[in-house]
């Protein structure tokens, strides 16, 4: 009887044989964690340099579009616990967004970034852009599901996390090997 399994051990990083499949196989993460990274830290840099943005109340304020769409929300009482404070909401998230883009960037604790970065992609969902009508309008649900590939992969790849482990596994045959 035959079997659709290939049975061999060969890896093929192992002889340094790549081809282009290889390639973009092992790096196919990399652009996604490069746009999401950049987008997030941008969109952090923009809510923190917009003077209206960071205000209780008036034309572009967190305060305002928080109170617009409370009612249109998928979770309302997350849009009122934001307006019990929305001066200190606009800067958590704006904080939030540049610590994951920064270490969605760097590859440095990638997965909780990228789980951070879905959270609050799931948060803008539910609550801002959840009345968007189709659904497929509103961009925050995109971006949750973008950052799931990153949360389940992290960043095996140019990161500060591969590094750290490349050094820790340095250390250990080191230590085998005495």
């Amino acid at each position: 009887m035959t079997h659709g399994f290939r049975t061999d051990t060969h890896d093929p990083y192992l002889d340094g044989g790549h081809d282009w499949r290889d390639l973009a196989t092992r790096y196919a993460l990399l652009p996604l964690r490069l746009f999401l990274g950049v987008t997030f830290i941008y969109a952090s840099l923009d809510k923190l340099t917009d003077s209206s943005f960071l205000k209780d109340s008036g034309s572009g304020s967190i305060g305002d579009m928080m109170r617009a769409v409370r009612d249109s929300s998928a979770v309302p009482s997350l849009v009122d616990t934001a307006l019990e404070n929305p001066v200190a909401f606009g800067y958590t998230i704006a904080f939030g967004e540049l610590a994951v883009g920064i270490g969605t960037l760097l590859g440095l604790f990638a997965r909780l970034a990228a789980l951070g970065g879905a959270l609050i992609s799931l948060s803008l969902w539910l609550t801002v852009s959840w009345a968007a009508d189709p659904y497929y309008y509103g961009n925050d649900l995109p971006y949750m599901f973008c950052w799931v590939p990153l949360v389940l992969a992290g960043a095996p790849y140019w990161s500060v996390d591969a590094l750290i482990r490349r050094r820790r596994r340095g250390r250990g045959q080191a230590g085998a090997w005495r």
